[in-house]
């Protein structure tokens, strides 16, 4: 793998190359302006204190570091479609709902950049975890599960490709990676993400290793790999297990799914040849599935 194509974007037979520019977000404010419309491009009018954009059901979170008003009022006049509703200032904590800390899932720890920690005895693979803005710092009980069904996959067969849905940040594509993976393409529909999951990538220097490309989960799904990861949106997930590309995956491993959701997949999935190896549930809401191929 070239390491300058770490990130890519594609569309249909597209792809594009495309820069990488996630800051570390130690900083300790975030100042968010909520605007109804998409934006065509990421304007780099929007000055240094721009940290990116997060986009959502028709409307843009544009994500800064410090104020911009200026850099706001120009974007809004040169784009009349584009209607300011509401503006958040608040403590980078507080948007992912509390501090990021170094911590041990399995043989995993993983670590923010900002902090200096020695990994404990019972791990042993670490892994450099900026979230940035994107939700995904691996306290959510889905990756917890993940990450021990990952490296159960790992533990009875030999697993050289692997293709992450839904990436996020990246850790789960990192974790595959850590655990031996030669070869994992991670996609996510949102391009913020796939930015912070390149940075991601390089911090840990697995650029041989990953690809980061943004795109959408349907168009990917029939890329060949030993294992499929989709942590990812029940709609979405209904969509991948209904396809020929779901079928040629060795192992899989199906998350995010709240119990009415993973009782469906669970159904749909009994008219495949297909078999439920383990399923793992937190609190009787979040499951996870890991499955094979008859």
């Amino acid at each position: 793998m070239n390491k300058e194509e770490h990130i890519i974007r594609h569309s249909g037979d597209k792809t594009q190359a495309a820069e990488c520019r996630v800051p570390s977000y130690s900083c300790r404010e975030l100042h968010i302006c909520y605007i109804q419309g998409r934006l065509k491009r990421e304007d780099e009018q929007l000055g240094a204190a721009f940290i990116g954009n997060w986009e959502e059901e028709g409307f843009s979170f544009l994500f800064f570091s410090e104020p911009a008003p200026d850099e706001i009022e120009k974007l809004l006049a040169g784009n009349p479609e584009l209607i300011l509703t509401d503006e958040f200032r608040m403590s980078y904590e507080d948007w992912h709902g509390g501090k990021i800390t170094p911590f041990a899932a399995g043989r995993f720890f993983i670590v923010p950049p900002w902090e200096n920690a020695s990994v404990p005895p019972m791990s042993d693979l670490k892994i450099l975890l900026d979230p940035g803005v994107v939700f995904g710092t691996g306290m959510h009980p889905t990756t917890r599960d993940c990450l021990d069904v990952i490296t159960r996959a790992y533990r009875e067969e030999t697993v050289r490709t692997v293709l992450d849905l839904g990436t996020g940040t990246g850790l789960l594509a990192l974790a595959a990676a850590r655990l031996g993976c030669s070869h994992v393409i991670a996609v996510d529909f949102n391009f913020l993400a796939v930015k912070t999951a390149a940075g991601n990538v390089r911090l840990n220097c697995l650029e041989d290793k990953i690809l980061a490309v943004q795109g959408r989960a349907e168009d990917f799904i029939s890329y060949p790999a030993d294992l499929l990861i989709a942590n990812i949106h029940y709609d979405v997930m209904r969509r991948l297990i209904e396809s020929e590309g779901f079928l040629h995956k060795k192992q899989f491993v199906l998350s995010g799914l709240l119990r009415s959701e993973a009782r469906d997949i669970e159904s749909r999935l009994s008219q495949y040849p297909v078999k439920i190896v383990e399923k793992l549930e937190y609190d009787g809401v979040w499951h996870t599935f890991f499955g094979k191929r008859c």
